[in-house]
């Protein structure tokens, strides 16, 4: 009966705890704080909960800054018409979205990515502000 318990126990902590991970967008990116960098693809990564593009962005030193932008499901970002096939390491783009609060990182939540032929991909349509998730 002990081992039946335990097993429902785990089973539910099993099941919820993906909702324990899962963050709202506000809680980490400051949404009156927008954000625009330029640069080339380092790495995207389509994996749950959410998206991640890395960029490289040249700064005012001549230096590279590296970016992490979080977007939505890769699900989500195929409904928005996103295609892993599309953006390779190496291209150019231009993001929009909004910092993170601490403004000392250099990441943000994706809004619109840009890329070099002016193909625009969104988490959100370009007047939808985000909601907590």
């Amino acid at each position: 009966m002990r081992g039946v318990g335990l097993l429902g126990v785990l089973l539910l902590v099993g099941a919820t705890a993906p909702a324990w991970a899962h963050h709202s967008f506000t809680a980490v990116y400051d949404l009156k704080q927008a954000v625009t960098v330029k640069g080339t693809i380092a790495q995207v990564r389509l994996t749950n909960p959410h998206s991640w593009f890395y960029i490289d962005v040249k700064n005012a030193a001549g230096g590279i800054d590296h970016w992490a932008f979080e977007a939505g499901t890769p699900s989500g970002m195929i409904r928005n018409g996103y295609k892993a096939s599309v953006i390779k390491q190496g291209d150019e783009v231009t993001i929009t979205g909004f910092h993170a609060k601490d403004p000392a990182q250099n990441m943000g939540m994706l809004r619109e990515l840009t890329t070099a032929d002016g193909t625009v991909f969104g988490l959100f349509g370009p007047q939808q502000a985000p909601s907590s998730q």
